[in-house]
């Protein structure tokens, strides 16, 4: 399995450098650097298009400027690549404890799902914080789940623990609290 996410690492890391040096190079036809009518930009256009006209259309909906798109494919692309390499090593650890848990009995296999379900609910909280940062709802389709997951531990602090001016430090409190209680839950267990 380390194999497999070692050569994940490598085929990400080439991705995001093909990206990086398509986005460069379509600057550079915009730019005029390349000539825009002659063979090469043809082939820059050809190859970057199909990526870069998706954001274009995005960037200009939302008012930006379209000039600006191989920027973004580049920081799409390396933070595409980060994530699905965090992603694919976090569910190969996952399932590496799930193995182990399992070979020890259920009552390990059951410490585990305790452990995962605070996890669970400390990932809501910190997405929460982070879509509050952002500007989103939580009433906006995507924020639902954390919002159901993470808010029947923070209205009742709400109530305890006022807002300090615009600062409302629920969260803060509750991720140490839910620290404390999984900490002295699987000692307990």
């Amino acid at each position: 399995m380390i194999g497999l996410v070692a050569l994940l690492r490598y085929v990400v890391l080439a991705a995001a450098a093909a990206v990086v040096f398509g986005a460069f190079a379509a600057m550079a036809v915009q730019a005029r650097t390349i000539n825009p009518f002659g063979r090469a930009a043809r082939a820059i256009r050809a190859a970057t298009d199909p990526l870069l006209l998706p954001i274009e259309r995005r960037i200009l909906r939302s008012g930006g400027n379209p000039q600006s798109a191989p920027w973004w494919l580049v920081g799409i692309g390396i933070v595409g690549g980060i994530t699905l390499v965090t992603a694919v090593q976090w569910t190969a650890s996952q399932a590496q404890s799930l193995a182990v848990a399992a070979s020890f009995g259920p009552r390990y296999a059951f410490q585990l799902a305790v452990y995962w379900a605070f996890n669970l609910v400390i990932l809501a909280l910190v997405v929460r914080i982070i879509g509050s940062w952002i500007g989103a709802s939580r009433y906006s389709r995507w924020m639902r789940p954390f919002v159901f997951l993470s808010e029947w531990l923070l209205a009742p602090l709400r109530r305890v623990v006022p807002p300090f001016g615009m600062f409302d430090f629920t969260p803060l409190i509750a991720w140490f609290l839910l620290q404390l209680a999984r900490n002295y839950v699987l000692r307990a267990l």
